[in-house]
């Protein structure tokens, strides 16, 4: 459980602001086999694929007729593609994790999700992994973000969340109750008044996001 004195727990996404997989994974395979835009395949897919602990024929069903895609066509037997960090995320997060526990919050499949090997490239930095598969919700919904607060017996409001992806990570955090770090690198801001109104706080890449989260700890200190 979490110790008395934690004031503060960050929840990082992983692909995009860790690093990325030398890959498709399932998700994307089945995004370009279906007739569906793709903003519209990945939608159905965090509300569905993303939220299963495990792959039944049911569930191969459900995923196949939403997305209009033949159950002959949706990939089986694949395995997680390897993941690459990008360069100064160990650093980032041994800064990070000095000042606050740091916890994943991914969106990803039972298929994709190898814990396992995100825990041999992330330890001692990262405490816990919390993937869509895992608790049943996936990003924006906020209740992946409360279901991690929960976990730890916190409130929301003590929770910063880091993240690439505009509308999972910084619209889902802010409906969540959660503080919010946008990795931009470099991006335009989609919605100028959410920063304004929320204090979300635009980073180049995580080095700078850890410099932001060790202002937001020494600030919790005093």
């Amino acid at each position: 459980m979490t110790p008395p004195q934690l004031t503060l727990l960050v929840t990082v996404d992983v692909g995009g602001t860790l690093g990325t997989a030398e890959g498709p994974g399932l998700a994307m395979r089945l995004a370009k086999a279906s007739p569906l835009p793709g903003a519209r395949a990945r939608e159905i897919m965090r509300s569905t694929l993303h939220t299963y602990p495990s792959l039944t024929e049911s569930v191969v069903t459900e995923v196949c007729q939403a997305l209009q895609v033949s159950p002959e066509d949706f990939p089986r037997d694949l395995r997680p593609a390897s993941f690459v960090l990008f360069p100064g995320t160990v650093e980032a997060l041994e800064r990070i994790s000095g000042v606050a526990m740091v916890v994943t919050l991914s969106n990803v499949t039972c298929v994709d999700a190898d814990t396992d090997g995100l825990r041999a490239l992330l330890s001692p930095w990262i405490s816990d992994f919390f993937p869509s598969c895992r608790i049943a919700h996936s990003k924006p919904d906020p209740r992946a973000f409360h279901a991690v607060a929960e976990y730890f017996d916190t409130a929301p409001e003590v929770l910063v969340h880091v993240g690439d992806d505009w509308n999972c990570d910084i619209v889902g955090a802010v409906e969540a109750g959660a503080k919010a770090v946008w990795i931009s690198r470099g991006r335009k801001i989609p919605d100028e008044s959410l920063v304004v109104d929320h204090g979300v706080h635009v980073a180049h890449d995580l080095a700078a996001a850890a410099v932001h989260i060790q202002y937001l700890a020494a600030r919790s200190d005093t």
